[in-house]
């Protein structure tokens, strides 16, 4: 069972208690991505966790892994399009000196100057290192021609323009502006005592002063009027196909049975952005596998759809096999879509995508720090209380509503096509 508390500055605190093991692990959530950044500042949602990790009033910068590792533990944080997101997992007896790194990582970091700078060429090299990969910089590109309203279209990591000209106070303006009790959810799940754990949050975080959050409104996608496309050609040695369809949000009725559609057609992967894309996906009886693996045309297919606030995308990635001409590649993978698109997906495949993707839960499961990342992120996009439903609707996805997903979202005026040529 999760208890929910609000603090009096407006903090949501999540405790659920797991005596399987004597771990404990925090999860602190902000609702902020790379959504909620402005023209100029693009990355600096991301830019702003690396320099959460740079010290604060009461850490020094070289501490701030030791107090965690001393206890044998874990730490990690990421940003993505709604969210931003810090963690520890260690023994239950250093739960105190997480929430106590959690609550300095809200209200004391230091953004140093010369921090600011030398993050500024961290981030810089990894933007530059994903533009070397042709896969990466064919997923960012195709977003971006993708959405031509809607912030999911710039890249988390930002744009190099941006980042090249942003400032410590654009930095920590943002910090300050977001990194309020009241636009954040703190997660504590494990080997602990729920009354003892609330009493140390509001101890550690009940003197944090609250913000102003509201928000900017968003534009909403329009609908797409027809299929965009979108060629790469640079050095390499491996051609990519990718699909991009403009996808239902969490909080639509559709989103399950798209999930189950991509199911059927690259295999099922659950629904933890955390831990689902680490193991790989049974792909045998895939229907897209089957048709392009199978005969030899693609290497590798892959296919996600992830829960978010606002509508964002479905991808079908496929690797081509050597010899394989990209447009051979595209009228097969267009084939095989077509043909669900119009007959939808047999009660097998319906039975065997569900059992999947049920046993996928089960995996996203397997530890105190998956199940209290579950509580958090989807409180960003919607409700902790979802995650409650998760095997039920999906259980309850009917090949009528696969059938009407499939015809809706897989047309080509939905469709935005890239391709990678190497040259």
């Amino acid at each position: 069972m999760v208890e929910e508390v609000f603090l009096d500055n407006g903090l949501r605190v999540l405790v659920q208690e797991l005596h399987t093991a004597p771990l404990a692990s925090v999860w602190c959530w902000y609702r902020v991505g790379s959504r909620d950044e402005t023209t100029g500042l693009t990355g600096v949602s991301h830019w702003v966790e690396h320099m959460n990790f740079k010290g604060t009033t009461n850490i020094p910068r070289d501490k701030v892994k030791g107090i965690i590792e001393q206890f044998g533990g874990y730490w990690n944080g990421y940003t993505w399009i709604d969210q931003t997101t810090y963690t520890e997992t260690a023994t239950s007896d250093a739960l105190d000196r997480m929430l106590f790194i959690e609550a300095e990582r809200m209200a004391s970091c230091l953004y140093d100057p010369a921090d600011c700078e030398s993050e500024r060429t961290v981030i810089i090299s990894e933007l530059q290192g994903g533009e070397n990969d042709p896969e990466t910089m064919l997923d960012q590109e195709l977003t971006a021609v993708a959405f031509t309203a809607h912030p999911y279209r710039h890249p988390t990591i930002g744009w190099l323009s941006d980042l090249q000209t942003m400032t410590r106070d654009d930095l920590y303006g943002y910090y300050r502006r977001h990194y309020v009790p009241n636009n954040a959810t703190l997660v504590v799940a494990g080997d602990v005592e729920t009354r003892e754990a609330i009493a140390a949050v509001e101890r550690h975080f009940g003197a944090i002063t609250p913000g102003d959050v509201t928000k900017r409104p968003l534009t909403p996608e329009p609908e797409q009027a027809g299929e965009r496309r979108i060629v790469l050609s640079r050095g390499g040695t491996t051609a990519y196909l990718k699909l991009g369809y403009h996808a239902p949000a969490v909080t639509d009725a559709e989103f399950f049975p798209m999930l189950v559609l991509d199911a059927v057609l690259t295999g099922a992967k659950g629904v933890n952005l955390w831990a689902s894309f680490r193991m790989p996906p049974p792909q045998r009886s895939a229907r897209l596998y089957r048709a392009l693996v199978d005969t030899g045309l693609a290497s590798a297919i892959g296919g996600g759809i992830v829960p978010t606030a606002d509508p964002f995308l479905y991808t079908v990635s496929l690797t081509a096999a050597s010899g394989t001409p990209l447009a051979r590649l595209e009228e097969a993978a267009l084939g095989a879509i077509d043909e669900v698109r119009t007959h939808g997906i047999t009660d097998a495949e319906l039975k065997k995508a569900v059992h999947q993707l049920r046993a996928r839960l089960v995996f996203e499961n397997d530890s105190i720090t998956n199940i209290a990342h579950q509580l958090g992120y989807f409180d960003t996009i919607d409700s902790w209380r979802t995650v409650a439903s998760l095997e039920s609707r999906i259980a309850g996805v009917t090949v009528e509503q696969v059938a009407r997903v499939a015809a809706k979202r897989l047309n080509a005026t939905n469709r935005t096509v890239g391709w990678f040529e190497p040259q």
